[in-house]
């Protein structure tokens, strides 16, 4: 059978060096915006006036806005001393999404994912080889190729997006870049481990049968890598962009992707199935953690929703409601009696 672990490489080390890439560009536009240059020192001192320190110190006697530079050179002295690097913000900001990432699955409100998720990866686990056996034969280049164009086009397009928004005044284009690379890294940081510890054998590989532990490198079968990073860049842009013609064309190619390197029998079903998920909830966690309301009409769907949440929890315990009836009794039952 055809496999393309080179083919896979490539595409790892290229995502990695345009990843790279763009956040130099990044870090070199966010130097520039935050940079804040003190005032021009004066070259004609004589401007300054000379008075006698024995004399009664009159203000007024300095031109107009002498203090006001010193003040501001001050502050921004202070401001650039407190205010942590660059790459100490950007680790610290993907070690909170990271935790987030995988606290995430045990929130009370996402366990009917996890169940129907869980639920398919054990039925995809079961009927594994059966699914392969059933496949249809040859083609194999042919599914490799469609699933390179797709996931290349989708690549170069939100590419173009980040430069279109680097390059003038539009901050949409230039939030859905910056949200791009961070899914990919969150990505990358979720799959290269479990990469190692699931160590699976691709159809084809050893006894045919997809045996976890067996490998010890990258590039293993599980999860599916071209899977997992394509539907996450396709999630963020779909919500940046909620227009539907938008969230058609991002969701075809991650599925081109998907079902072609499935044929191309790179993977097992039980591998697109876990990828698919991880990048849709990757993609998904990443968008609402970082998005701007005032931007995208999904981020402001979301913060709607939860200011709905809060409000609907404080007005349950609100005095007068039920809840808050409820808890008064229980205390007041539980209290020491107040004797007559």
């Amino acid at each position: 059978m055809h496999h393309c672990p080179k083919d896979f490489q490539r595409l790892l080390l290229t995502t990695l060096a345009t990843a790279l890439f763009c956040a130099n560009t990044f870090c070199q536009t966010i130097c520039c915006q935050v940079t804040n240059f003190g005032p021009e020192t004066r070259a004609n001192a004589d401007l300054v006036p000379k008075f006698d320190a024995g004399q009664n110190f009159n203000v007024s006697g300095f031109p107009a806005g002498t203090d006001d530079d010193d003040t501001t050179g001050n502050a921004a002295a202070q401001h650039s001393e407190q205010q942590p690097g660059l790459v100490h913000r950007s680790v610290k900001r993907i070690l909170e999404d990271q935790k987030g990432i995988y606290l995430s699955p045990f929130d009370p409100s996402h366990l009917k994912y996890d169940a129907v998720f869980l639920a398919g990866t054990a039925a995809f686990l079961v009927t594994d080889r059966r699914i392969e056996n059933n496949l249809p034969g040859g083609h194999f280049q042919l599914y490799q190729d469609s699933s390179n164009i797709a996931i290349g086009g989708l690549a170069a397009t939100l590419g173009g997006v980040w430069l279109y928004g680097i390059k003038g005044d539009h901050p949409h284009a230039r939030e859905t870049g910056e949200l791009e690379l961070e899914t990919l890294v969150n990505t990358f940081l979720v799959y290269t481990p479990m990469q190692f510890i699931a160590a699976r054998q691709r159809p084809g590989e050893g006894n045919g049968h997809g045996d976890f532990l067996r490998h010890s490198m990258i590039n293993t079968s599980f999860p599916g890598g071209h899977a997992m990073f394509t539907w996450a860049m396709a999630t963020v842009v779909a919500h940046e962009y909620s227009q539907p013609w938008v969230r058609v064309l991002n969701y075809s190619a991650a599925f081109t992707v998907t079902l072609t390197r499935f044929l191309a029998r790179d993977h097992w079903a039980s591998d697109m199935w876990v990828g698919t998920g991880l990048g849709l909830g990757i993609g998904t966690f990443t968008f609402h953690q970082h998005c701007d309301q005032d931007l995208s009409a999904s981020c402001k769907r979301h913060y709607a929703r939860i200011f709905k949440r809060n409000t609907k929890s404080q007005l349950d315990y609100a005095p007068g409601s039920p809840q808050w009836n409820a808890e008064l009794k229980n205390n007041y039952a539980s209290g020491p009696q107040i004797s007559q």
